[in-house]
């Protein structure tokens, strides 16, 4: 299972004063890269509302600032997998060159009984997949 890395546009509004990417905008290019391999993962039809996820925790480590005209591309790993919980970890790069390294910890939730809950079998397949191929 082979996922390519997630290419991100860079929006003249992800820019600060200062002509870079603001430091909190990151965070979206992680989510949006999430989204990109869950895709890949799990399918279009993965039922988000029973078998979702929540955010526990995202750790960021700037390394290069990245400006307007970059196309930076985030490859994903997986770092740990638990019982109800996972680790995923992040590389941004821009033209092969290491901008940002970081890692957001995951939970699997059930919004109908509003409970976090095991890994769903699926998942974990291809969460155990892909750290494989690392």
């Amino acid at each position: 299972m082979k996922i390519e890395p997630a290419i991100i546009q860079v929006r003249y509004a992800d820019v600060d004063s200062m002509g870079h990417v603001n430091n909190a905008v990151y965070l979206s290019y992680f989510e949006n890269a999430r989204l990109h391999y869950f895709k890949h993962m799990l399918g279009s039809n993965w039922d988000w509302k029973r078998d979702g996820i929540i955010l526990l925790k995202n750790e960021v480590q700037y390394i290069k600032s990245i400006l307007l005209e970059d196309v930076p591309k985030i490859t994903i790993s997986v770092e740990k997998i638990g019982g109800k919980s996972f680790v995923l970890g992040y590389e941004l790069k821009v033209d092969d060159v290491l901008y940002c390294i970081g890692s957001s910890t995951l939970v699997c939730y059930d919004s109908s009984v509003q409970a976090p809950v095991l890994i769903p079998e699926l998942m974990r397949l291809k969460l155990e997949e892909l750290k494989a191929e690392q």
